[in-house]
């Protein structure tokens, strides 16, 4: 009989920690597309460091389920042209990484050439750092 209840018990409790694991996370997150749309370097490295110091997570664990409206960080950075934000994401930022297709399955390079944006800032910091 309590055989049939822990073992339920034990199979559920990791899924619920690991839900509320990514809640939190997910609310640490929240404005990070609005501090960079907004260039505010100071507020992203606080948010980064935060995040790495509560869940141990670092840029390159979270950057590719950041959506800004269809747009990852760097992209937005791009956009809105913010580049001390931006050029802080492509600094933290493994090279690896950096030269991965994203989830739209272009890599930023691609992107960024596509767009006609070889220009701005925070593209040519990337481009240097590829």
């Amino acid at each position: 009989m309590l055989k049939k209840i822990l073992i339920p018990l034990l199979v559920i409790a990791p899924l619920t920690v690991s839900t509320s694991a990514n809640a939190e996370i997910e609310a640490a997150l929240a404005n990070i597309c609005e501090i960079v749309k907004t260039d505010d370097k100071g507020e992203l490295r606080k948010k980064m460091k935060n995040v790495h110091s509560n869940y141990q997570l670092q840029l390159r664990d979270y950057y590719s389920g950041i959506s800004c409206g269809g747009n990852s960080l760097i992209k937005l950075a791009i956009l809105n042209n913010s580049v001390e934000a931006g050029t802080l994401l492509v600094k933290k930022m493994p090279k690896k990484l950096l030269a991965e297709p994203e989830n739209d399955g272009k890599t930023l390079q691609a992107w960024i050439s596509e767009q006609g944006l070889s220009e701005n800032a925070v593209a040519k910091e990337l481009l240097d750092r590829i």
